[in-house]
């Protein structure tokens, strides 16, 4: 393995929300340190760290050791471009949907952009939310077994971690075609999303305290097609002369 697939690597965080059994947290570490994945970060752990999540760890100490606690999802994403939710659980607002494999080559497409990869997955529980799939580019779906589809949180990590690895190792060496133009990251999509929808309410068109379906349909048009920059700012600079003729608040 060259240091340009292990560099690539070192881009993908595993986020975990809310974990509630300590010891899926070890686990999950274990299952990332063997497909050589590094960075590890938990949103609003039930408890950590924890004696059980290191015996879980089998040798993967240092993952826990440098795992990221943060209080909300989108403090977990700060700084990433790509942003993948897996969840078994299929939406009646369909998400744009990949399986593990897919996933995978998705990666390769942010392979020369400057942000991390973030793969998030949902409490053991419930899962992702639909809130929480809202700050997501894509729904990731594991193909399990239809009549017993539940995996393990650390099992499903573990899948999607192992495609990771196979994908990036098959692609070593080959000249991986870059982009002429940057995509948009994360972080500058939902600064022009908070742009759109203060227009959208401004012309009439978008009320807040509305049923959200609306602004997560307008998230998944723009999702689909990962906007570059330039195209970020076009469409911000024709918001900003629709405001111009907009009565001022």
């Amino acid at each position: 393995m060259t240091a340009d697939v292990q560099k690539l690597l070192d881009k993908v965080r595993i986020v975990l929300i809310r974990t509630t059994e300590t010891g899926n947290i070890g686990s999950a570490a274990r299952a990332m340190k063997t497909m050589g994945l590094s960075q590890l970060v938990l949103v609003d752990p039930k408890e950590f760290p924890s004696a059980k999540a290191t015996a879980r760890a089998s040798g993967a100490d240092d993952l826990l050791a440098n795992a990221r606690v943060v209080d909300s999802l989108p403090q977990a994403l700060e700084g990433c471009d790509l942003v993948m939710g897996t969840s078994a659980r299929l939406r009646d607002l369909p998400w744009p949907l990949l399986d593990p494999r897919e996933a995978a080559e998705k990666v390769l497409q942010y392979a020369h952009q400057p942000g991390d990869i973030a793969v998030v997955f949902g409490s053991e529980r419930s899962g992702m939310s639909n809130e929480e799939l809202d700050h997501c580019h894509f729904q990731v779906h594991i193909p399990a077994n239809e009549r017993y589809s539940s995996l393990n949180l650390a099992a499903s990590v573990q899948v999607i971690a192992y495609e990771l690895r196979m994908t990036l190792l098959s692609a070593d060496g080959l000249d991986i075609e870059q982009d002429e133009e940057e995509l948009a990251g994360r972080d500058a999509m939902e600064r022009f999303y908070e742009h759109l929808f203060q227009v959208m309410q401004g012309v009439g068109y978008y009320r807040p305290e509305q049923p959200k379906l609306l602004r997560r349909r307008m998230k998944r048009l723009f999702n689909r097609p990962m906007m570059t920059h330039a195209e970020v700012q076009i469409m911000r600079g024709f918001l900003s002369m629709i405001e111009k003729y907009l009565p001022r608040s």
